[in-house]
């Protein structure tokens, strides 16, 4: 597995880490213990990269989180988000004790702003954000779905701490975060957290063969190996059962050459 700094923490995540949207959805619990099992072989393929939120499962996917780490957690780099209709101070705070709570753990390694909220002042939420990692419930500080300028909004609110991640959607079917998001997070060396990877599923069918032969890899694995080729992006695409968490951990074993991403790019 390879791995990257986060932002400036001097933290080292696997480039590719697991997402765990809609983990915990289903009601089988039969379905929990494959979801559990996958993120166990996850972290012992070395994905120590773990993303959650409190809004996932309504906290189900943070309970199973916890629960795949319970006898592991000093081996893994666990991610949460703060909701919008908690981004208040006082609510901001207890959102976070709730998801620690679920996760079964003294605190979390990144704290994200799953979505900005214009209704309420971003120094306010930053405030709280602050005062989570004075009291040791939060190690670092993200955001989510923010834009470069709403990022620069976060950062200027912020009197202790830095903005280490921004977590958007990116994939080869979608750019747009090129455009302005990408370059501010390498000038400013934070971490763009890329989420559907793989597009929800529509895995591109286009990829040409010649590469996939070269490499032997799948096009869900030339995506990831696309979508982290700069180094300041990793991945969480979302892998329920061990199989698909095998195939996105070797993703990243090479790397294309330039003139082969501009060729996936064309394709």
């Amino acid at each position: 597995m390879e791995y990257r700094e986060l932002g400036r923490t001097g933290e080292k995540v696997s480039v590719i880490g697991m997402g765990c949207w809609q983990i915990g959805l289903s009601k089988n619990h039969g379905d929990w213990a494959g979801e559990v099992a996958s993120l166990r072989r996850g972290i012992e393929l070395g994905m120590n990269l773990i993303d959650t939120a409190e809004r996932y499962s309504a906290g189900r996917s943070e309970e199973l989180v916890g629960e795949a780490v319970r006898d592991c957690r000093d081996d893994v780099f666990i991610a949460t988000k703060v909701a919008p209709p908690n981004l208040h101070h006082d609510a901001v705070i207890r959102a976070c004790k709730d998801s620690v709570r679920r996760l079964g753990v003294s605190h979390v390694d990144l704290y994200q702003v799953h979505w900005p909220d214009p209704a309420v002042p971003i120094k306010e939420t930053m405030s709280a954000m602050e005062q989570l990692v004075r009291d040791g419930l939060v190690r670092y500080i993200g955001v989510s779905n923010f834009s470069a300028a709403e990022t620069e909004d976060a950062r200027a609110a912020l009197a202790r701490n830095e903005i280490s991640s921004n977590q958007v959607e990116y994939a080869l079917t979608n750019r747009s975060v090129e455009s302005d998001i990408l370059p501010y997070c390498v000038r400013e060396n934070i971490t763009l957290m890329a989420y559907s990877p793989l597009a929800r599923g529509r895995i591109v069918g286009s990829i040409p063969a010649d590469i996939l032969r070269k490499y032997a890899m799948s096009p869900a694995q030339a995506m990831l190996n696309w979508v982290t080729r700069n180094e300041q992006v990793v991945a969480i695409p979302k892998a329920s059962s061990v199989k698909h968490q095998e195939e996105n951990a070797s993703s990243v074993a090479v790397r294309l050459s330039a003139a082969e991403y501009d060729k996936m790019q064309q394709g």
